[in-house]
Protein backbone atom coordinates (compact mmCIF):
# COMPACT_ATOMS: atom_id res chain seq x y z
CA UNK A 1 0.00 0.00 0.00
CA UNK A 2 0.90 3.31 -1.03
CA UNK A 3 2.44 5.35 2.24
CA UNK A 4 0.14 8.27 1.92
CA UNK A 5 -2.71 6.06 1.62
CA UNK A 6 -1.46 4.01 5.06
CA UNK A 7 -1.71 7.75 6.57
CA UNK A 8 -5.09 7.98 5.81
CA UNK A 9 -5.58 4.23 7.37
CA UNK A 10 -4.35 5.87 10.61
CA UNK A 11 -6.60 7.48 12.95
CA UNK A 12 -5.65 11.51 12.37
CA UNK A 13 -5.67 14.59 14.31
CA UNK A 14 -9.65 15.94 14.63
CA UNK A 15 -8.94 19.15 13.37
CA UNK A 16 -6.99 17.43 10.12
CA UNK A 17 -9.83 15.10 9.35
CA UNK A 18 -11.77 17.95 9.33
CA UNK A 19 -10.24 19.80 6.83
CA UNK A 20 -10.11 16.57 4.54
CA UNK A 21 -13.21 15.70 5.29
CA UNK A 22 -14.31 19.47 4.07
CA UNK A 23 -12.21 19.84 1.22
CA UNK A 24 -13.97 16.78 -0.92
CA UNK A 25 -16.74 19.57 -1.89
CA UNK A 26 -13.42 21.56 -3.33
CA UNK A 27 -10.35 19.76 -4.23
CA UNK A 28 -10.85 16.85 -6.48
CA UNK A 29 -8.70 13.41 -6.26
CA UNK A 30 -5.96 15.17 -4.56
CA UNK A 31 -6.78 14.76 -0.74
CA UNK A 32 -3.15 12.71 -0.32
CA UNK A 33 -1.59 15.71 -1.71
CA UNK A 34 -3.94 18.34 0.32
CA UNK A 35 -3.02 15.63 3.67
CA UNK A 36 0.86 15.62 2.83
CA UNK A 37 0.82 19.64 2.28
CA UNK A 38 -0.81 19.67 5.59
CA UNK A 39 1.72 18.00 7.40
CA UNK A 40 4.44 19.99 5.86
CA UNK A 41 2.88 23.18 6.86
CA UNK A 42 2.26 21.57 11.03
CA UNK A 43 6.13 20.79 10.50
CA UNK A 44 7.04 23.67 10.15
CA UNK A 45 8.30 23.10 6.55
CA UNK A 46 8.31 24.81 3.09
CA UNK A 47 6.71 23.44 -0.08
CA UNK A 48 7.61 22.88 -3.80
CA UNK A 49 4.92 21.45 -6.36
CA UNK A 50 6.34 20.55 -9.63
CA UNK A 51 3.66 20.07 -12.28
CA UNK A 52 2.63 21.60 -15.88
CA UNK A 53 0.40 24.60 -15.90
CA UNK A 54 -3.83 24.15 -14.75
CA UNK A 55 -3.54 20.91 -12.53
CA UNK A 56 -4.82 22.93 -9.69
CA UNK A 57 -1.92 23.68 -8.07
CA UNK A 58 -3.11 27.66 -7.01
CA UNK A 59 -6.54 25.96 -6.16
CA UNK A 60 -4.86 23.17 -3.39
CA UNK A 61 -2.82 26.30 -2.10
CA UNK A 62 -5.85 29.24 -1.63
CA UNK A 63 -8.07 26.14 -0.30
CA UNK A 64 -5.34 25.55 2.86
CA UNK A 65 -4.90 29.39 3.08
CA UNK A 66 -8.95 29.46 3.83
CA UNK A 67 -9.38 26.51 5.86
CA UNK A 68 -6.33 27.73 8.71
CA UNK A 69 -7.65 30.98 8.22
CA UNK A 70 -4.65 32.76 7.21
CA UNK A 71 -3.47 35.48 4.88
CA UNK A 72 -2.15 34.26 1.11
CA UNK A 73 0.24 36.66 -0.57
CA UNK A 74 0.76 35.35 -4.17
CA UNK A 75 3.72 36.27 -6.09
CA UNK A 76 4.16 35.57 -9.89
CA UNK A 77 7.19 35.05 -10.41
CA UNK A 78 8.70 36.02 -14.05
CA UNK A 79 12.47 36.64 -15.36
CA UNK A 80 12.25 40.55 -14.98
CA UNK A 81 11.00 40.45 -11.28
CA UNK A 82 13.45 41.67 -9.00
CA UNK A 83 14.33 40.94 -5.11
CA UNK A 84 13.00 44.40 -4.27
CA UNK A 85 9.55 43.39 -5.61
CA UNK A 86 9.94 40.91 -3.21
CA UNK A 87 10.85 42.05 0.17
CA UNK A 88 10.32 45.81 -0.01
CA UNK A 89 11.76 49.10 -0.31
CA UNK A 90 12.18 52.51 1.44
CA UNK A 91 10.11 55.10 0.24
CA UNK A 92 10.82 58.62 0.79
CA UNK A 93 7.45 60.37 2.26
CA UNK A 94 7.67 64.26 1.41
CA UNK A 95 5.13 64.86 4.69
CA UNK A 96 7.43 63.48 6.80
CA UNK A 97 11.18 64.15 5.21
CA UNK A 98 11.89 60.61 5.59
CA UNK A 99 12.37 57.28 4.02
CA UNK A 100 9.12 54.66 4.94
CA UNK A 101 10.05 51.06 4.53
CA UNK A 102 6.90 49.80 1.97
CA UNK A 103 6.28 45.92 2.60
CA UNK A 104 6.55 43.48 -0.18
CA UNK A 105 4.44 40.92 -0.51
CA UNK A 106 6.81 38.22 1.47
CA UNK A 107 4.91 39.63 4.39
CA UNK A 108 1.84 37.30 4.08
CA UNK A 109 1.23 33.99 6.00
CA UNK A 110 1.26 31.77 3.46
CA UNK A 111 3.39 32.82 0.47
CA UNK A 112 2.27 31.40 -2.79
CA UNK A 113 5.58 31.61 -5.14
CA UNK A 114 4.26 30.58 -8.25
CA UNK A 115 6.48 29.90 -11.40
CA UNK A 116 9.25 30.19 -8.92
CA UNK A 117 12.46 29.06 -11.63
CA UNK A 118 10.81 31.52 -13.99
CA UNK A 119 12.84 34.55 -11.94
CA UNK A 120 16.57 34.77 -11.98
CA UNK A 121 18.78 32.91 -9.49
CA UNK A 122 18.99 36.43 -8.09
CA UNK A 123 15.58 37.07 -7.39
CA UNK A 124 14.85 33.87 -6.51
CA UNK A 125 17.23 34.50 -3.50
CA UNK A 126 15.44 36.68 -1.42
CA UNK A 127 13.47 33.87 -0.18
CA UNK A 128 16.38 32.46 0.94
CA UNK A 129 16.73 34.12 4.37
CA UNK A 130 13.06 34.05 5.00
CA UNK A 131 12.27 30.67 4.46
CA UNK A 132 15.42 29.40 6.52
CA UNK A 133 15.06 32.37 9.61
CA UNK A 134 11.30 33.75 9.22
CA UNK A 135 12.99 37.36 8.80
CA UNK A 136 14.86 39.56 6.23
CA UNK A 137 17.23 42.15 6.64
CA UNK A 138 16.55 44.99 4.19
CA UNK A 139 18.83 47.82 4.14
CA UNK A 140 20.54 47.20 7.67
CA UNK A 141 16.93 46.72 9.45
CA UNK A 142 15.80 43.54 10.45
CA UNK A 143 12.06 42.48 9.99
CA UNK A 144 10.04 39.60 11.43
CA UNK A 145 7.77 37.74 9.62
CA UNK A 146 4.75 35.56 10.88
CA UNK A 147 4.90 33.00 13.03
CA UNK A 148 2.56 30.69 10.44
CA UNK A 149 5.13 31.90 7.59
CA UNK A 150 4.62 29.36 4.62
CA UNK A 151 6.20 28.82 1.26
CA UNK A 152 4.69 27.13 -1.28
CA UNK A 153 6.86 27.37 -4.70
CA UNK A 154 5.19 25.81 -7.58
CA UNK A 155 7.67 25.44 -10.54
CA UNK A 156 7.38 24.03 -14.57
CA UNK A 157 8.79 20.91 -15.61
CA UNK A 158 12.90 21.82 -16.57
CA UNK A 159 13.64 22.08 -20.13
CA UNK A 160 10.34 24.57 -20.64
CA UNK A 161 11.37 27.25 -22.43
CA UNK A 162 12.22 30.58 -19.90
CA UNK A 163 13.25 29.05 -17.12
CA UNK A 164 15.92 28.58 -14.65
CA UNK A 165 17.35 25.56 -12.79
CA UNK A 166 16.95 26.40 -8.57
CA UNK A 167 20.04 26.14 -6.85
CA UNK A 168 20.85 23.55 -4.12
CA UNK A 169 20.61 26.76 -1.41
CA UNK A 170 17.14 27.38 -2.61
CA UNK A 171 15.65 23.30 -2.93
CA UNK A 172 17.52 22.61 0.56
CA UNK A 173 14.81 25.27 2.01
CA UNK A 174 11.93 22.93 0.93
CA UNK A 175 10.86 20.16 3.51
CA UNK A 176 8.86 18.69 0.92
CA UNK A 177 8.34 18.52 -3.20
CA UNK A 178 5.17 16.83 -5.00
CA UNK A 179 3.47 16.51 -8.32
CA UNK A 180 -0.27 16.60 -8.44
CA UNK A 181 -0.68 15.09 -12.20
CA UNK A 182 -3.51 15.16 -13.84
CA UNK A 183 -7.24 14.06 -12.58
CA UNK A 184 -8.80 10.72 -13.93
CA UNK A 185 -11.35 11.08 -15.87
CA UNK A 186 -14.68 10.79 -13.27
CA UNK A 187 -12.58 13.55 -11.24
CA UNK A 188 -12.44 15.75 -14.07
CA UNK A 189 -16.08 15.75 -15.39
CA UNK A 190 -16.83 16.36 -11.65
CA UNK A 191 -15.06 19.31 -11.26
CA UNK A 192 -16.71 20.49 -15.15
CA UNK A 193 -20.00 20.60 -13.04
CA UNK A 194 -18.93 22.08 -10.18
CA UNK A 195 -17.97 25.15 -11.82
CA UNK A 196 -14.88 27.26 -11.28
CA UNK A 197 -13.78 26.48 -7.46
CA UNK A 198 -11.83 29.46 -7.22
CA UNK A 199 -15.13 31.31 -7.01
CA UNK A 200 -16.20 29.25 -4.19
CA UNK A 201 -13.13 28.85 -1.94
CA UNK A 202 -13.34 32.66 -1.73
CA UNK A 203 -16.52 32.35 0.47
CA UNK A 204 -15.04 29.37 2.48
CA UNK A 205 -15.07 30.23 6.50
CA UNK A 206 -12.05 28.91 8.75
CA UNK A 207 -12.44 25.47 9.29
CA UNK A 208 -9.79 25.54 12.22
CA UNK A 209 -8.62 27.85 14.47
CA UNK A 210 -5.56 29.60 16.10
CA UNK A 211 -5.22 27.66 18.76
CA UNK A 212 -5.77 23.93 17.07
CA UNK A 213 -2.55 25.36 14.72
CA UNK A 214 -0.49 26.00 17.91
CA UNK A 215 -2.26 22.30 19.61
CA UNK A 216 -1.08 20.28 16.62
CA UNK A 217 2.37 21.58 16.41
CA UNK A 218 2.43 20.84 20.03
CA UNK A 219 1.78 16.95 19.36
CA UNK A 220 4.48 16.88 16.35
CA UNK A 221 7.37 18.87 18.81
CA UNK A 222 6.66 16.02 21.60
CA UNK A 223 6.77 12.96 19.01
CA UNK A 224 9.76 10.90 20.66
CA UNK A 225 12.48 9.76 17.87
CA UNK A 226 14.83 6.94 19.15
CA UNK A 227 18.24 6.99 18.82
CA UNK A 228 18.23 4.08 16.07
CA UNK A 229 16.12 6.16 13.86
CA UNK A 230 18.29 9.62 14.15
CA UNK A 231 21.20 7.38 13.50
CA UNK A 232 19.37 6.39 10.46
CA UNK A 233 18.67 9.66 9.74
CA UNK A 234 22.78 10.63 10.02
Amino acid sequence: MHSVEKLFQKKLDSSVQKILEHSKSYIKGNQDKLLLSLCCFFSRGHLLIEDVPGVGKTTLVKYIAKALGLKLSRIQFTNDLLPSDILGSRVYSKSSESFNFLPGPIFGEIILADELNRATPKTQSALLQSMEEKKVNIEGEEHSLPEDYFVVATQNPHGQMGTFPLPESQIDRFLMKMSLGYLGEEESIELFEGGDPNKQIELIEPIVTKSEIIEIRKKIDAIHSSKNILSYIY
